[in-house]
């Protein structure tokens, strides 16, 4: 391996792929020898790891159709500004995080102007959703996808897009070789999930109300439970001061996990966290409702569920209830099933025993290891993949 400083451009659009630039960082400072030159778009997670972002990353993270539409002159400016930045840099490789409406098209940009730019994808976009054409499309400026779940790979290789390995999911790292089973105490505990966003949090949480409401009337053996994360705690308190039951309201991310291992069944939006409940052995129900523009693109959603858990044990073990079928009498009559020991309870949690395993990474190292030396490789700091 080379002495000489390692110079890396990493690009994140929001929270999540910020953490996960933070502990790439770190593994990178672990196995270079010499100095580590970083320099991109991230937040605090990187900061923390010597990263100066070139602006702050909120004025990128922005998700849906209309929040993307409002901000596009923006987002436009950044996009090219990230890629300016790239191009004079000239790194020894570029490493895109998430956020693929924004970092793909600094790829696109750079690797034009830069074509022997080594560029790494790290967490592939969901083409197996929708819009698959893109998969084709990013071979040409992608040379490597770190995939987090487990199926992405394969997909890839259909679609004939850019190679990729699978590394593991950084929320499978605690809990793949558990199998927390629990029995079901007296008093249940109701996960109420609706979302991290404002929008998808106003048109879940009514129908929430309402199916918590008519479950009260069936039984009154569980108490409700809403995590929520600190820039959604003042609104959804707002939301819950006409909800006639009582509702416990937690913010501390230290907690979460205590939280979800505790609790008996959950009502979800659906996203990243249904695997996360899904790794904590919470039988759920999987929402969405989405807002005007994307229910008009609905015909480009080509996947058979959008539910990870599903996804990854490729059938359909947790329900999904969407749009006009996001129906309160159904929701509560099917959490009312999930919160005792029936037929409807066990085929998730076999579900999820499946999931641990399919996830679980042979290969010994984190997914943050496993990414650096893959990045390592093709920066040609290592032997070829």
């Amino acid at each position: 391996m080379s002495d000489a400083p390692l110079r890396l451009f990493i690009v994140a659009g929001e929270e999540s792929g910020d953490k996960l630039g933070g502990s790439l960082i770190k593994a990178l400072r672990e196995r270079v020898k010499g100095d580590l030159e970083v320099m991109g778009v991230g937040g605090q997670a990187m900061a923390e790891e010597g990263l100066q972002s070139i602006f702050d990353m909120d004025e990128i993270a922005v998700m849906g159709v209309s929040a993307v539409i409002m901000r596009l002159p923006k987002i436009l400016q950044r996009i090219h500004q990230t890629a300016k930045a790239v191009i004079a840099a000239k790194p020894d490789a570029l490493i895109i995080i998430d956020s693929p409406d924004f970092t793909h098209r600094v790829a696109r940009k750079a690797r034009a102007a830069l074509p022997d730019l080594p560029v790494i994808d790290y967490i592939c976009p969901s083409v197996w959703a929708w819009r698959s054409s893109r998969a084709q499309k990013m071979s040409h400026y992608i040379d490597h996808v770190l995939a987090i779940l487990p199926f992405e790979p394969k997909v890839l290789k259909r679609l004939n897009g850019p190679d990729a390995t699978y590394i593991g999911h950084p929320l499978a790292a605690s809990s793949v070789d558990k199998n927390p089973k629990r029995t079901l105490p007296k008093r249940k505990s109701l996960l109420v999930l609706p979302g991290s966003r404002s929008g998808e949090v106003k048109r879940l949480l009514p129908v929430f109300k309402v199916a918590i409401q008519k479950l009260q009337q069936l039984r009154d053996d569980f108490d409700v439970t809403i995590p929520v994360v600190p820039h959604m705690d003042a609104s959804i308190r707002e939301a819950l001061k006409n909800w006639p039951m009582r509702v416990e309201i937690t913010s501390n991310v230290d907690q979460k996990k205590q939280v979800f291992e505790k609790a008996s069944a959950a009502l979800a939006a659906s996203g990243t966290v249904c695997l996360e409940l899904a790794l904590s052995n919470t039988p759920m129900i999987a929402t969405y409702k989405l807002d005007p523009l994307m229910r008009m693109s609905r015909f480009m959603i080509t996947s058979w569920s959008v539910n990870l858990p599903n996804l990854i044990v490729d059938y359909p073990a947790v329900p999904e209830y969407y749009d006009e079928f996001l129906n309160p009498d159904t929701l509560c009559r099917l959490l009312n099933r999930l919160l005792d020991n029936t037929p409807e309870r066990k085929t998730q949690l076999d579900a999820f025993d499946t999931l641990r395993h399919v996830m679980a990474c042979e290969e010994g190292g984190s997914a943050s290891e496993k990414a650096a030396d893959i990045v390592l490789q093709l920066a040609s700091r290592t032997s070829e993949l």
